[in-house]
């Protein structure tokens, strides 16, 4: 009955590997990965060319970057996907003990290519940034807490998990880099929200944000300019803001045709952060509405693949992983849009960058491997075991 109902088959003892992983994978999220960074590909053979010209480069030389680093971050999420849930969570814990070492060292190692934000590591070929792997590792830490917690006798696992994200946001702020800070407690509140928060709690949560912006705000120029623009009735055309929202305009819905675009000549965040101007300029409304269309059908099949799961764990992490996934798409694109501040984030598989399309891979790689198609047990099973 359970099989009929959550339509899940037990794996054959001698079914290979792979064979059990196509059968169990959701191959409409991985098309749509995948399709992503086809459009990525796409994208960067408009968007870096300029950029490559201005520093003496070979036209395509980033778009060849993108393709390797691209390639890489495929191979992650494809061999990330055949993990089963324990390893899943040994590979995040692990894998946040590292990156919260090297965030923790950046001050003293780090660099901020002259963008007034200490987030990367410079390793002459390429440049590393740690946040950005940190950011499956806590959620996959925090839901293994929280999930820990609805044991009998357990820790007090979501205490643990808050102070946890404290101290990461706290690292996160000194760089400064608010916005991973935002990403990181909006990760902590779905998973927590998921587990059961009471009210009080989050409304406690949602007052500590909005006192921690008040006083980056006042601590910070490099936060107080950007919230400044965001809020100036006027845009400057001459900024970045004010090159996309035109770039935007101009292409309307059919887009002003492939290659005759001109934001990507000025923007200096045309091939990364501002990658979305391009595709509406150079491919307009349509395009635009195909990349909502795939980041949506990854995070919506997603949480409702994992409406039918039992183990707290995989439902916690899985939900978790979905939204960050989600989010920071959707902070990318507002930002273009000016319906959000400026917040130097990329956008997942699209935008240019070796560190972020590799941790993009890790993080869709787990979400691939926790939706994958399970049997669950009878549910009286798994009380049972609870109860003993």
């Amino acid at each position: 009955m359970t099989e009929m109902v959550y339509g899940s088959m037990p794996a054959r003892a001698t079914e290979p590997v792979v064979s059990r992983w196509w059968r169990t994978i959701d191959k409409w999220s991985l098309t749509a990965i995948l399709v992503l960074f086809g459009i990525g590909i796409l994208l960067g053979l408009a968007a870096s060319v300029p950029l490559a010209s201005r520093n003496g480069l070979d036209p395509f030389y980033y778009v060849q970057r993108q393709a390797v680093f691209g390639g890489m971050g495929i191979a992650v999420m494809l061999g990330v996907s055949m993990l089963p849930p324990e390893s899943i969570r040994r590979l995040g814990v692990v894998g946040f003990a590292i990156s919260f070492v090297a965030i923790a060292f950046l001050p003293f190692l780090g660099t901020d290519f002259g963008k007034g934000a200490v987030r990367w590591y410079s390793l002459g070929f390429a440049s590393f940034q740690p946040s950005e792997f940190l950011k499956p590792g806590f959620i996959v830490l925090t839901a293994w807490l929280m999930a820990a917690s609805q044991e009998i006798n357990a820790p007090p696992g979501k205490a643990i998990s808050f102070g946890v994200a404290l101290v990461v946001v706290g690292f996160l702020a000194t760089q400064p880099d608010f916005g991973q800070s935002m990403l990181v407690l909006f990760g902590w509140g779905v998973v927590y929200f998921i587990a059961g928060a009471p009210f009080t709690l989050i409304a406690i949560v949602l007052g500590l944000i909005g006192t921690g912006g008040m006083f980056a705000y006042s601590a910070s120029e490099h936060f107080a300019r950007r919230i400044d623009g965001f809020l100036s009735p006027e845009i400057d055309p001459r900024s970045q803001l004010g090159y996309a929202t035109n770039a935007i305009q101009e292409g309307g819905f059919f887009g002003v045709g492939v290659g005759e675009g001109q934001v990507k000549w000025t923007l200096p965040d045309a091939h990364t952060d501002f990658i979305i101007a391009v595709a509406a300029e150079e491919y307009g409304l349509i395009l635009v509405l195909c990349i909502l269309g795939l980041y949506g059908t990854i995070v919506v099949r997603s949480l409702f693949r994992l409406m039918k799961e039992r183990d707290p764990f995989v439902r916690l992490a899985g939900a978790g992983l979905a939204c960050i996934f989600g989010v920071q798409a959707m902070i990318n694109m507002g930002v273009a849009v000016r319906l959000l501040p400026a917040k130097g984030m990329t956008l997942p598989f699209v935008s240019y960058g070796g560190s972020s399309v590799i941790a993009a891979g890790i993080t869709v790689g787990m979400l691939l491997a926790l939706t994958r198609t399970r049997p669950q047990g009878e549910l009286h099973d798994i009380l049972f075991r609870r109860g003993r």
